[in-house]
């Protein structure tokens, strides 16, 4: 099976209303990276991320009208909320404890040894420090800078107006340079230490 790249997420979302499973199998294939790495910023668990994507799916796949096509948002923004949402709910139900998990496939920054282990060692506290974030500073951090969404589009993501997005955005970047500072990544004025 091949997929038709002229189809939109919208006119498979379309055609999902209308029982087609291979519209909803190309939006699984086309998005489900993407969510996962979403919800796994929030969740800090593998496991968690991946159930979370797979009911937020579901629901997609039992309740295909739920997708109110020309309301203002692209199918991808609407179901990205669709999985915040379902990532928020489950934080709050099971109350659990953050587990980090450790890094998975980091970036090879050179051939050099030392150089890899001390670039791994920093992102491994860039990631760290990030997880410490509040989750919906957490968020604004993840749709901006991992999916590189527009801060309007993530702004509608998070139910917030583009000034309020901008702030909580603000917010999380203060936060995220008081803490990489304290670790002693960056100085006081954002710039990297020389290793």
């Amino acid at each position: 099976m091949t997929e038709n790249l002229d189809d939109t997420d919208e006119s498979l979302a379309r055609r999902l209303k209308n029982g087609d499973h291979q519209a909803f199998s190309t939006l699984v294939r086309r998005h489900s990276d993407m969510y996962y790495r979403a919800a796994y910023r929030i969740l800090q668990n593998k496991e968690d991320a991946e159930d979370m994507v797979q009911a937020a799916f579901l629901k997609l796949w039992d309740k295909p009208a739920l997708w109110k096509d020309g309301k203002g948002a692209t199918f991808k923004t609407w179901f990205y909320k669709i999985v915040m949402n379902q990532c928020l709910d489950f934080k709050r139900k099971t109350k659990s404890v953050v587990r980090i998990e450790g890094i998975e496939n980091m970036v090879s920054y050179g051939s050099d040894a030392e150089q890899e282990m001390t670039m791994s060692e920093e992102q491994r506290r860039v990631e760290n420090a990030i997880s410490l974030l509040p989750d919906k500073q957490k968020m604004a951090i993840g749709l901006c800078y991992d999916d590189a969404l527009k801060q309007k589009e993530a702004a509608h993501i998070m139910g917030v107006s583009l000034k309020a997005f901008e702030s909580l955005l603000g917010r999380a970047k203060q936060n995220l340079k008081g803490t990489l500072t304290r670790e002693g990544l960056i100085d006081k004025k954002g710039g990297r230490y020389a290793r």
